[in-house]
């Protein structure tokens, strides 16, 4: 049994290997001729607006650019401060989603509203938090080729013990089980990947599933989004884009604790699904150093393989490299986020909405 958990670690070993060599990386920019909308959500994002459209009107090789904002009902400074923007010159609109339907969450919600009002061929939705490289878009532009989406992976800014401990987990968990230049040729929606944060689609392809309309309920947004695309026909994946982007998610445990509850129970859709990964992460994290304080050996034997797919995913990623050492930590912390996710379910606010 435990020689059988060491060959399956070495199969994901060859899985991480292969993506580390093969995922899309960016080309130095080239001018893109096709016009691009970018649509921004904004709910409470007044911390993020200044330097958001100051990374936005950077942009460069673009030659038909638009930038839309879609306040999804600020209370903060939000509206205020798009309006200022807009005032002195800045070449963004701004559109106000009305009141959240029965039916709809938010992002996709205002989404939608941005979706109906667009012009352009090639389709960017950005989340606020995230800063973009002066040549991000074409560069990303250019990675999609023929294409119909791809979603550029930003580099995750992880400054407190609980980020580090926690965030790299998401570029791993994919980077180690989905063979990714298959998968973007596939019409297999279980190899989806995708990160909304940063997500690049052609209005072709959105407009086979009416843009946003079928994620209006959605928590994973991103994934969701991506496999009703793959099952409309588009095809597409995920790629390298931290040196184009970067964007710190979650700046305390409590941010941790809450942004994940909201989601977790969906990544896995059915708490069958939250135990086989739960299984999985006890398995490749957990039970190794278990099996090795034991005094097997092969339980060492398993945990340097592990640390090593944790390794080459952080330095794709731009991660720390020294923090793969603890993945038997932040597997147990994972599980306990996937455990809480589903208490919370329908208790958990966010924006001042409870999901």
């Amino acid at each position: 049994m435990y020689t059988l958990l060491f060959l399956f670690t070495i199969v994901l070993l060859w899985i991480t290997a292969a993506n580390f060599l093969t995922i899309r990386r960016p080309a130095p920019p080239s001018e893109i001729d096709r016009s691009v909308t970018v649509l921004i959500p904004v709910r409470n994002e007044a911390e993020n607006i200044v330097e958001l459209i100051d990374s936005l009107t950077k942009q460069s090789h673009l030659k038909s650019l638009e930038i839309i904002f879609i306040d999804d009902s600020s209370t903060d400074g939000t509206s205020k401060l798009l309006k200022t923007a807009l005032s002195e010159g800045a070449p963004i609109k701004i559109v106000s989603a009305p009141a959240l339907p029965q039916g709809w969450l938010g992002k996709p919600w205002a989404l939608q509203q941005g979706y109906l009002f667009e012009r352009g061929e090639i389709i960017v939705t950005l989340d606020a938090d995230v800063r973009l490289q002066p040549g991000a878009i074409a560069q990303s532009i250019a990675m999609m080729g023929d294409r119909d989406f791809i979603s550029p992976y930003p580099k995750q800014i992880a400054k407190t013990f609980s980020e580090r401990l926690v965030q790299p987990l998401l570029q791993w968990s994919w980077m180690t089980t989905v063979p990714l230049r298959l998968a973007e040729r596939s019409g297999r929606t279980s190899l989806a990947v995708a990160n909304g944060q940063f997500f690049v689609v052609k209005k072709s392809a959105l407009d086979l599933i009416s843009g946003f309309q079928m994620i209006a309920p959605e928590v994973l947004d991103d994934m969701k989004l991506a496999r009703a695309l793959i099952t409309a026909g588009a095809r597409g994946g995920v790629a390298d884009g931290s040196t184009l982007a970067q964007t710190r998610m979650y700046k305390n445990f409590g941010e941790i604790k809450a942004g994940y509850g909201k989601s977790l129970w969906s990544a896995f859709s059915t708490p069958l699904g939250s135990g086989a990964a739960i299984a999985f992460i006890f398995l490749t994290g957990i039970a190794p150093v278990l099996i090795w304080f034991s005094g097997n050996p092969i339980g060492l034997f398993t945990y340097e393989v592990i640390v090593i797919t944790r390794m080459l995913s952080a330095r794709r990623s731009g991660g720390r490299i020294i923090d793969s050492l603890l993945h038997p930590i932040s597997s147990g912390i994972l599980i306990y986020l996937i455990i809480y996710s589903w208490r919370a379910r329908g208790k958990v606010q966010w924006k001042g909405r409870t999901l």
